[in-house]
């Protein structure tokens, strides 16, 4: 049987589905990989994209954090695509439970759906670090050099998990419930390098785990199907 008629076979017989998704899931929007240290970043800047993205750095170094942050984390113009799409009708169809996303960009509720647990935050949401005052990505965007709050003066961060950061207890808690009790988890467009977030699909008890990757994963000798193509593709072919 072919791959993407046996994952369609999957959701057309069972309920409570869970997808769990990483930056594959993105890219098909044109949102590139951070990690992928091309000769951009090797040019402009003189640390690695992950020390850049650390708790420690955006303390030491304020400025040169949001140097990068406003030319590589940021992507307004992004439209949602087939594989958010198709993830928010299986939510309104009822077949979808939840989405759990490592992605920061706010696309799958973009796309419409509504239970979304947002492991490592958003760029949408910022906060001012001493009085709490919300900013949205418009305003962020077009802050220059460290944004600073209209109200206090003090700076403001991105709802966003930096690396030495803990994820929020709430949302980790919300997602293993739903992985719990979910039927089908779809892992897509992650390698699962990245914890805690990958250790959460452990929690995962139900009767069909399926992983849509571009490349190998670490799960992919557990899973009960394997699919290698980009996932805009695979979930354009389905009939939902």
């Amino acid at each position: 049987m072919d791959k993407i008629q046996e994952l369609q076979n999957i959701i057309d017989t069972h309920e409570r589905i869970v997808f769990f998704g990483g930056a594959g899931v993105s890219t098909e929007s044109n949102i590139p990989d951070f990690r992928s240290v091309d000769g951009l970043y090797n040019q402009k800047y003189d640390y690695p994209p992950e020390t850049i993205l650390s708790h420690t750095f955006y303390r030491r170094h304020t400025e040169e954090f949001y140097r990068f942050y406003h030319d590589k984390m940021l992507f307004p113009d992004a439209l949602p695509n087939a594989a958010h799409l198709a993830l928010a009708k299986l939510e309104e169809k009822g077949k979808l439970t939840a989405v759990i996303t490592q992605n920061i960009d706010g696309l799958h509720q973009a796309a419409g759906s509504k239970n979304v647990f947002e492991l490592h935050g958003s760029v949408l949401r910022n906060f001012c670090e001493r009085c709490h005052a919300f900013y949205d990505l418009d305003y962020m965007i077009k802050a220059e050099g460290v944004p600073k709050c209209t109200k206090c003066g003090s700076t403001i961060k991105p709802d966003v998990v930096l690396y030495e950061e803990g994820l929020d207890q709430n949302t980790v808690n919300g997602a293993i419930n739903h992985i719990h009790n979910a039927d089908v988890l779809i892992i897509g467009g992650t390698s699962l390098a990245v914890y805690p977030a990958a250790g959460l699909i452990d929690y995962f008890k139900g009767d069909k785990l399926v992983v849509i990757n571009k490349s190998p994963s670490p799960r992919d000798s557990h899973a009960d199907l394997v699919i290698n193509e980009p996932i805009g593709h695979v979930f354009s072919c389905l009939n939902l």
